[in-house]
């Protein structure tokens, strides 16, 4: 008499096989495959869907079990081995192997339906909390440190220090600007005005690269304004001044500095040191 069952859908053959084993209660090792078969076909044959697809993948199983069946009537092939081979030996493993998987898939799913009662909170700690660190314990810190060590330490330090230096560039002098003549800037700042007759007294100091240019081209102004070369003119308090060459547009009289006053400011014809 054969066993009643009820069949449900499946994602496929071997998980039809699956639950066939199961209901008939069998060893996977070793199927009873007239039986199995006998029940997959009649699934087959009361199929209802129409996807072509899911039908072809339960009758490729339907052949591989009718030719298994058919492999078991016929004498058992000997192994290189000199074992017999038994025809469901790949239909098992593939068994083994989807129920492997199967029951991983339901382990994830398992896992995944657990998280969802997982809930998170942020770290809600106060900054000032955040940020404290544990006093120093200088007893610790200091613990087993002797004279010899602090000794060793600063020898240790020293000699890093010494490495670093280099033993070629360690003998390079010192580097020094060149002098700046007063004179000399005299005649630059003249020639500038020469040019372009109407500059800014600001913009005229911010072109100079260093503080020592700075101060020799304030003083060179000076000096051109007190022999009437230049005038210097201001709007309003603190505004930018501008200044102006008076000497007629084409007229590039040579500079007469002899009345230069060393008793003012002590750099007639000599030179600063930058």
């Amino acid at each position: 008499m054969g066993i009643s069952y009820k069949l449900d859908n499946f994602e496929g053959p071997l998980d039809l096989l699956l639950h066939l084993i199961d209901k008939n209660k069998v060893n996977i090792y070793d199927i009873p495959i007239a039986t199995i078969t006998e029940q997959y076909l009649d699934y087959v044959n009361h199929m209802e869907t129409e996807d072509l697809n899911i039908v072809s993948e339960f009758l490729v199983m339907a052949a591989t079990l009718i030719d298994i069946k058919a492999r078991m009537l016929l004498p058992r092939e000997i192994n290189e081995e000199g074992e017999e081979e038994d025809p469901r030996a790949e239909l098992v493993a593939r068994l083994l192997e989807y129920k492997y998987y199967k029951y991983m898939s339901q382990e994830l799913k398992d896992r995944e339906l657990g998280a969802d009662r997982l809930l998170y909170k942020e770290p809600s700690i106060p900054a000032e909390v955040a940020k404290y660190e544990p006093p120093v314990d200088l007893d610790r810190l200091l613990d087993g440190l002797t004279l010899a060590k602090l000794q060793e330490i600063f020898r240790a330090v020293m000699k890093r220090g010494t490495d670093r230096v280099d033993p070629i560039r360690s003998r390079f002098g010192n580097i020094r600007k060149e002098s700046v003549s007063l004179e000399d800037k005299i005649k630059t700042v003249m020639d500038y005005a020469r040019e372009h007759r109407k500059f800014s007294f600001r913009g005229l100091l911010e072109q100079q690269p260093d503080r020592t240019l700075v101060v020799v081209t304030f003083l060179a102004l000076l000096e051109l304004m007190k022999i009437g070369k230049i005038r210097l003119t201001q709007e309003h308090l603190f505004d930018d001044m501008l200044i102006e060459t008076l000497e007629p547009e084409g007229e590039d009289e040579e500079l007469d500095l002899t009345g230069l006053e060393e008793d003012s400011d002590g750099l007639k014809g000599e030179e600063i040191d930058g």
